[in-house]
This record gives structure tokens, C-alpha cells and sequence, in this order.
């Protein structure tokens, strides 16, 4: 029977999102794995040429994800697809593995930042990415209007384990062409790192400990008992801000539970949050490497101020890590991502990853000689908001109109919700739809914190009065 979404399930490109037990039930998780195989069967078809397809599965710490991970090889295996699992570990790890494994896809289990009641699926396809919206669109079709083939008794799928995924990770970042890794050994660096008992705890000391680090950590047991927003914007860094003045470390790293995402705390304790992340790795990669950098309408200009520096281009996609990464391979770029903590790094895959960052910005501090306060303060400075708020969806649009009028811009993009930009002021406003919340967000920047609030509050202005009207 072809598939009715249940109320309350946020469906996006990012996947599926839902409270666990409330939405997100086994029932509902095992009949998406199965229309997932039968959809990546279809698209096989004659290519496959008889043979039996693989999917990846992987998981962050959630207490929730064993149960989903069951439902989702049942669901695989029934319509004869195999299965591997590689466990808990980080999504860029899960997404890495399918080059590894020649898989057709993977899914991985895991709601990101959302906080531990969350679970979701998100879906990969075989070149490692995630699916784009037109791939996504032709899934979900697929689960709305046909019925899912199931194999017979003696062609089901099988299950077997990958244990060794986060090595082959390990190792491929510490091969990158862009790390000197006797020189970052050199500094032997003391990190405090806060893995807020996420997936990271599995990768994240082992990377920094063979990068010659002496590591201090908190919420290191993945356990998926979240002590804190799980989210890494600096108002979530308190702990690890005190970490790092107790224990003398240098600088602080946070990820958040899937380890996509890297936020920073300098060596006072003062959190800076995620919108200096992909600024910093991308100044280590164009020093080595001339050539495109890709970001979304949500990141800080000082991204591209950074890019200009090197003489190299800088672009912008909509938000959404799989739209970054496809304009980044039109682009040729030679790293990208968001500016939510996400780094993604071609030579190693097009895929946010929070390991490749943490070794990218102890190369940094090794080429600039200084402290992560002395690198930040290399670069022009400026205020980041960000807000939410529930709002309609079918006033979204109006909304925009509203908006426009309020805040005349010189430039108006209108490829993801509306972003208005003041270049000459060094300001923008952007405000979209989240695809991963029931909300609309506001982000806003300027070269004063009191500016950027300014203009979110403008903003949630003019979409009020547009909501009440």
C-alpha cells in the first residue's frame, strides 16, 4: 500500500525528521528503508546486471538508534537488498564508506543537532552525497504512489558489520596533502573537546591524540544522553569554555552529534561559535591551492573576505549541505561549506565533516604561528544573529513581499527564502524556511552585533505584521 506520511514528520531533502515513539515509530522506519532499496533497485534496473546491491547504515549515539537500525535492516533486507552496518560512528565516516563498499547508498540515523528525542533518516546516494531535491522528490513519489516489491523467502538481503570505517577515515584525513603533520606534532597542541556524548567520542580524541595532541575532554561517552543543546553555537559552549581555562588548553573544539559540524572556543574560554570554522580551513587549503570556494547564503562574509585575499572566487548555493556540494562540483571548488560549522573538502569527499576541520585548523595555527584569538583577529570582524520563530507556511510568500518592502536592498537573492545584502554597509538579512524544524529562521550580519539585531528585528516585524494581515 503506497505510503501516507504521518503528521508531525518533517520531510525535506534532508530526509525524514520526527520525535521518537510520537512520529518516528519502527513500523514507519522500516517501511522508508524498504522503499529506499526498492527505489535504488528501480534505478539499477538492467545497470545492475542481476546483482545484489548494497546499503550502508550508520548511526550517532541517540538511545533511540538501535531500535531504528534494526527497523531499517529489516526493511532493507525484505526487499533483498544487503546491509552494512557500520555502527555508531560520524555521518562523514558513513558517507566516506560508500566509495569503500561500492554500495548503491546508505542511510544514515541520526536528527544532527536536534535535540535526543529526535531521530531521522537521511539518505546517500552511491557517489557518497547526499540526495539532491530532484532525486529526493522522485523517492518520495516513489513511497507515495507504488506499492514496494518485497523478495521472495530465498533472495532476501543479508547483514554484516564494518568495524573498521573510522580507522579508513583516520587514515585518509591523515593523508591529506594540506597537513604538515610533523609540524602540527611539533606544537603538541593542548585541546579541550566537548563531544556532547555524541558519535564524536569515537573519532575525535583519536584523530587529535595522533595529531600529537594532549586532549581534555567532556562528553566524550557516546551514550546519547545530551547535557546541553546539542547544537554548537557558542551559547551552548559554557562547559567547554571552563574546560579550557581549568585544564590550560589552548584552544576548545565542539561537534555536535553527528560530527558534521565543528565549533570553536579560544584560549581565554570565550566561545566564537561556528561562522569562523569554514573562513579559518579555507585560508589553510588556498594557501596550498588556488581556486573556488563554495558557501551558502547563510555564512559569514568573512568567508569571503578570505577567499579575495588569495585572488580566488567566492560563490554561494542555497542552504543544505547537498547544495553546497553540487555547486561546488560545477564550480571546481577547492573547499567549501557552511557556515554552520560544516567544512567540506574535495580531496578527501563532498561531505560536511567536522574531523577534516579540527586537523585543517591546527594546520592553521601551525602556519600562522599564533593563537586562535590572533587568527580570528586577522580578519575583518562581524556580528552574527540568528532567531526563529513559528510562522505559516502558506504565508511564507506573502511574507517575502512584506519583507522586501520594509528593507529595500541593492541586492535581493531569492534562491532560498529571501536574502536582502548591503555590501557597502557589510550587512545582509536572510530569512527562510527551515528544512530540518517547523520554524522560519532569521540570520543576520553586520559589522556591529547591535546592526545585525537591527535587522532581524525589522525582519520579524515585517513578517508579524504580514501574519496578522
Amino acid at each position: 500500500m503506497p505510503l501516507t506520511f504521518p503528521a508531525g514528520l518533517m520531510v525535506s531533502v534532508s530526509g525524514f525528521r520526527g520525535t521518537v515513539g510520537d512520529v518516528l515509530t519502527p513500523e514507519l522506519m522500516t517501511t522508508l528503508a524498504a522503499g529506499f532499496g526498492a527505489f535504488l533497485l528501480e534505478e539499477a534496473g538492467e545497470e545492475a546486471g542481476g546483482e545484489r546491491l548494497t546499503v550502508l547504515l550508520g548511526r550517532d549515539s541517540r538511545t533511540s538508534g538501535a531500535m531504528i537500525v534494526r527497523a531499517a535492516e529489516a526493511g532493507l533486507q525484505s526487499v533483498g537488498v544487503d546491509v552494512v552496518n557500520i555502527g555508531v560512528a560520524p555521518t562523514p565516516t558513513l558517507l566516506l564508506s560508500i566509495g569503500h563498499h561500492g554500495a548503491a547508498g546508505a542511510l544514515g540515523i541520526t536528527a544532527s543537532h536536534n535535540p535526543a528525542q529526535w531521530n531521522a533518516f537521511k539518505f546517500a546516494g552511491g557517489d557518497g552525497t547526499f540526495l539532491d531535491g530532484d532525486r529526493m522528490t522522485r523517492y518520495l513519489a516513489f513511497m507515495r504512489e507504488r506499492e514496494i516489491p518485497r523478495a521472495e523467502w530465498d533472495a532476501l538481503g543479508g547483514v554484516r558489520e564494518d568495524e573498521g570505517a573510522i580507522d579508513r577515515h583516520l587514515e585518509r584525513i591523515l593523508a591529506l596533502p594540506y597537513l604538515e603533520l610533523e609540524a602540527i606534532r611539533a606544537r603538541r597542541f593542548r585541546i579541550a573537546l566537548d563531544c556532547v556524548h555524541g558519535a564524536g567520542g569515537r573519532m575525535v580524541p583519536r584523530l587529535l591524540e595522533a595529531l600529537g595532541c594532549e586532549v581534555h575532554g567532556i562528553g566524550l561517552e557516546p551514550d546519547g544522553h545530551f547535557p546541553r543543546d546539542p547544537e554548537p553555537t557558542a551559547a551552548n559552549l559554557g562547559d567547554l569554555g571552563d574546560l579550557v581555562r581549568t585544564s590550560g588548553a589552548e584552544l576548545g573544539f565542539a561537534v555536535d552529534p553527528d560530527v558534521d559540524r565543528l565549533s570553536l572556543v579560544d584560549g581565554t574560554g570565550r566561545p566564537l561559535g561556528e561562522d569562523l570554522t569554514l573562513a579559518l580551513c579555507a585560508d589553510v587549503v588556498l594557501r596550498r591551492e588556488r581556486g573556488p570556494v563554495v558557501t551558502n547564503l547563510s555564512t559569514s562574509r568573512v568567508v569571503e573576505d578570505v577567499a579575495a585575499s588569495h585572488g580566488a572566487p567566492c560563490h554561494r548555493a542555497p542552504v543544505g549541505e547537498i547544495n553546497v556540494a553540487r555547486r561546488m562540483q560545477t564550480e571546481n571548488a577547492v573547499v567549501g561549506g557552511e557556515g554552520n560549522g560544516g567544512i567540506i573538502l574535495p580531496a578527501l569527499h563532498f561531505t560536511r565533516d567536522a574531523p577534516v576541520g579540527v586537523a585543517l585548523l591546527l594546520q592553521h595555527l601551525v602556519d600562522t604561528g599564533g593563537s586562535l584569538a590572533d587568527a580570528v583577529d586577522a580578519w575583518p570582524r562581524y556580528h552574527i544573529v540568528k532567531e526563529k520563530t513559528a510562522f505559516p507556511r502558506d504565508r511564507v510568500s506573502a511574507g517575502y513581499d512584506a519583507l522586501r518592502e520594509a528593507l529595500p536592498a541593492p541586492e535581493v537573492d531569492t534562491a532560498d527564502g529571501l536574502r536582502l545584502a548591503w555590501p557597502d554597509d557589510g550587512a545582509w538579512l536572510h530569512v527562510r524556511p527551515s528544512g530540518t524544524e517547523p520554524v522560519v529562521r532569521f540570520i543576520a550580519e553586520g559589522r556591529t552585533e547591535a546592526h545585525a539585531r537591527e535587522l532581524v528585528a525589522a525582519g520579524r516585524e515585517a513578517l508579524q505584521a504580514q501574519r496578522l494581515g
